[in-house]
Protein backbone atom coordinates (compact mmCIF):
# COMPACT_ATOMS: atom_id res chain seq x y z
CA UNK A 1 0.00 0.00 0.00
CA UNK A 2 2.55 2.56 0.85
CA UNK A 3 3.68 3.67 -2.35
CA UNK A 4 0.78 2.56 -4.60
CA UNK A 5 -0.66 5.52 -6.60
CA UNK A 6 -4.19 4.01 -6.53
CA UNK A 7 -4.64 5.02 -2.71
CA UNK A 8 -4.10 8.33 -3.37
CA UNK A 9 -6.08 9.17 -6.16
CA UNK A 10 -8.65 6.90 -4.50
CA UNK A 11 -8.39 9.64 -1.49
CA UNK A 12 -8.51 12.73 -4.33
CA UNK A 13 -11.45 11.06 -5.21
CA UNK A 14 -12.98 11.21 -2.17
CA UNK A 15 -11.83 14.27 -1.01
CA UNK A 16 -13.94 15.87 -4.22
CA UNK A 17 -17.23 13.90 -3.08
CA UNK A 18 -16.73 10.44 -4.59
CA UNK A 19 -18.27 7.97 -2.11
CA UNK A 20 -17.37 5.24 -3.90
CA UNK A 21 -13.83 6.22 -3.69
CA UNK A 22 -13.75 7.06 -0.14
CA UNK A 23 -15.29 3.23 0.59
CA UNK A 24 -13.04 1.76 -1.46
CA UNK A 25 -9.71 4.25 0.14
CA UNK A 26 -10.94 2.45 3.24
CA UNK A 27 -11.01 -1.07 1.96
CA UNK A 28 -7.77 -0.44 0.54
CA UNK A 29 -6.13 0.85 3.39
CA UNK A 30 -7.90 -0.81 6.32
CA UNK A 31 -5.71 -3.49 7.52
CA UNK A 32 -2.16 -2.08 7.50
CA UNK A 33 -3.60 1.29 9.49
CA UNK A 34 -4.90 -1.73 12.07
CA UNK A 35 -1.81 -3.71 12.05
CA UNK A 36 0.07 -0.45 12.60
CA UNK A 37 -1.99 0.30 15.43
CA UNK A 38 -1.90 -2.94 17.18
CA UNK A 39 1.92 -2.33 16.85
CA UNK A 40 2.12 0.95 18.75
CA UNK A 41 -0.60 0.32 21.08
CA UNK A 42 -2.16 -3.26 21.51
CA UNK A 43 -4.08 -5.71 19.14
CA UNK A 44 -7.31 -5.18 21.65
CA UNK A 45 -7.43 -1.77 21.43
CA UNK A 46 -6.56 -1.45 17.53
CA UNK A 47 -9.96 -1.87 16.25
CA UNK A 48 -10.99 1.40 18.40
CA UNK A 49 -8.05 3.27 17.46
CA UNK A 50 -8.47 2.77 13.43
CA UNK A 51 -11.83 4.00 14.07
CA UNK A 52 -11.12 6.97 15.02
CA UNK A 53 -8.35 7.42 12.54
CA UNK A 54 -10.87 7.01 9.95
CA UNK A 55 -13.11 9.17 11.68
CA UNK A 56 -10.37 11.93 11.83
CA UNK A 57 -9.03 11.35 8.25
CA UNK A 58 -12.43 10.91 6.53
CA UNK A 59 -13.59 14.55 7.97
CA UNK A 60 -9.92 16.08 7.02
CA UNK A 61 -10.05 14.17 3.74
CA UNK A 62 -11.58 17.54 1.60
CA UNK A 63 -8.43 19.17 2.49
CA UNK A 64 -6.35 16.23 1.66
CA UNK A 65 -4.14 17.52 -1.68
CA UNK A 66 -2.09 14.79 -2.34
CA UNK A 67 1.01 16.60 -1.93
CA UNK A 68 2.40 13.10 0.05
CA UNK A 69 0.90 10.13 -0.75
CA UNK A 70 -1.79 9.02 1.17
CA UNK A 71 -0.99 6.29 2.79
CA UNK A 72 2.11 8.92 4.38
CA UNK A 73 -0.72 11.36 5.76
CA UNK A 74 -3.44 8.45 6.92
CA UNK A 75 -0.61 7.07 8.72
CA UNK A 76 0.57 10.46 10.18
CA UNK A 77 -3.15 10.63 11.33
CA UNK A 78 -2.84 6.92 13.03
CA UNK A 79 -0.03 8.11 14.42
CA UNK A 80 -1.32 10.82 16.35
CA UNK A 81 -4.35 8.80 17.07
CA UNK A 82 -2.03 6.29 19.09
CA UNK A 83 -0.18 9.33 20.86
CA UNK A 84 -3.66 10.83 21.60
CA UNK A 85 -4.70 7.51 23.06
CA UNK A 86 -0.96 7.15 25.17
CA UNK A 87 -1.84 10.63 26.88
CA UNK A 88 -5.73 9.89 27.41
CA UNK A 89 -4.45 6.79 29.23
CA UNK A 90 -1.59 8.26 31.21
CA UNK A 91 -4.03 10.75 32.53
CA UNK A 92 -6.82 8.20 33.88
CA UNK A 93 -6.47 5.89 36.71
CA UNK A 94 -7.31 2.18 35.56
CA UNK A 95 -9.78 1.07 38.22
CA UNK A 96 -10.91 -2.61 38.37
CA UNK A 97 -14.20 -2.65 40.98
CA UNK A 98 -13.33 -5.36 44.30
CA UNK A 99 -15.63 -7.65 42.84
CA UNK A 100 -14.60 -7.88 39.19
CA UNK A 101 -10.52 -8.65 39.85
CA UNK A 102 -10.94 -12.56 39.17
CA UNK A 103 -12.68 -11.51 35.60
CA UNK A 104 -9.95 -9.45 34.31
CA UNK A 105 -7.07 -11.65 35.30
CA UNK A 106 -8.90 -14.39 33.95
CA UNK A 107 -9.33 -11.89 30.55
CA UNK A 108 -5.90 -10.75 30.80
CA UNK A 109 -4.53 -14.83 30.89
CA UNK A 110 -6.96 -15.37 27.84
CA UNK A 111 -5.33 -12.44 26.04
CA UNK A 112 -1.87 -13.80 26.59
CA UNK A 113 -3.39 -17.17 25.32
CA UNK A 114 -4.61 -16.08 22.45
CA UNK A 115 -1.45 -13.60 21.47
CA UNK A 116 0.78 -16.27 21.93
CA UNK A 117 -1.38 -18.23 19.09
CA UNK A 118 -0.95 -16.02 16.79
CA UNK A 119 2.73 -16.07 16.96
CA UNK A 120 3.25 -12.44 19.35
CA UNK A 121 6.52 -13.05 19.78
CA UNK A 122 7.74 -10.33 17.67
CA UNK A 123 5.11 -7.95 19.25
CA UNK A 124 6.42 -9.13 22.81
CA UNK A 125 9.79 -8.01 21.28
CA UNK A 126 8.33 -4.60 19.72
CA UNK A 127 6.64 -4.03 22.93
CA UNK A 128 10.36 -3.95 24.48
CA UNK A 129 11.50 -1.45 22.57
CA UNK A 130 11.72 2.82 22.95
CA UNK A 131 8.16 4.03 21.73
CA UNK A 132 10.21 5.53 18.63
CA UNK A 133 12.39 2.91 17.78
CA UNK A 134 9.63 1.11 17.83
CA UNK A 135 7.57 3.34 15.73
CA UNK A 136 10.28 3.95 12.32
CA UNK A 137 10.83 0.17 12.49
CA UNK A 138 6.79 -0.84 12.32
CA UNK A 139 6.43 1.64 9.74
CA UNK A 140 9.61 0.68 7.49
CA UNK A 141 9.92 -2.85 7.57
CA UNK A 142 6.48 -4.76 8.88
CA UNK A 143 4.09 -1.71 6.88
CA UNK A 144 7.07 -1.57 3.94
CA UNK A 145 7.06 2.06 3.92
CA UNK A 146 9.90 4.28 2.33
CA UNK A 147 12.30 5.49 4.87
CA UNK A 148 11.42 9.23 3.59
CA UNK A 149 7.53 8.38 4.72
CA UNK A 150 8.26 6.75 7.67
CA UNK A 151 10.04 9.80 8.24
CA UNK A 152 6.90 12.24 7.63
CA UNK A 153 4.94 9.90 9.26
CA UNK A 154 6.98 10.09 12.12
CA UNK A 155 8.11 13.91 12.00
CA UNK A 156 11.47 13.57 12.01
CA UNK A 157 14.44 13.82 9.37
CA UNK A 158 15.01 10.59 7.34
CA UNK A 159 18.44 9.91 8.94
CA UNK A 160 16.84 9.80 12.33
CA UNK A 161 14.32 6.66 11.13
CA UNK A 162 17.48 5.55 9.58
CA UNK A 163 19.37 5.17 13.15
CA UNK A 164 15.85 4.34 14.74
CA UNK A 165 15.44 1.36 12.24
CA UNK A 166 19.13 0.21 12.75
CA UNK A 167 18.90 0.79 16.63
CA UNK A 168 15.88 -1.08 17.04
CA UNK A 169 17.28 -4.31 14.86
CA UNK A 170 19.74 -4.30 17.44
CA UNK A 171 18.19 -4.42 20.49
CA UNK A 172 15.62 -6.86 18.60
CA UNK A 173 18.74 -9.39 18.42
CA UNK A 174 20.16 -8.51 21.45
CA UNK A 175 16.43 -9.29 23.58
CA UNK A 176 16.47 -12.61 21.07
CA UNK A 177 19.83 -13.69 22.27
CA UNK A 178 18.67 -13.09 25.68
CA UNK A 179 17.60 -16.28 27.74
CA UNK A 180 14.35 -16.21 28.92
CA UNK A 181 13.05 -14.67 31.91
CA UNK A 182 11.87 -16.76 34.51
CA UNK A 183 9.03 -15.67 36.98
CA UNK A 184 10.64 -15.45 40.69
CA UNK A 185 8.75 -16.56 43.45
CA UNK A 186 7.60 -14.33 46.22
Amino acid sequence: MSGDPTVTELALAAARGDRQAAAAFVAATQRDVWRFLAHLSSPAEADDLTQETYLRALRSLPTFAGRSSAATWLFTIARRVAVDQVRAAAARPRLVAGSDWQKAADTDRADETSRFEEGVILRHLLDGLVTERREAFVATQVLGLSYEEAARVCDCPVGTIRSRVARAREDLVAAMAEPPRRLRAV
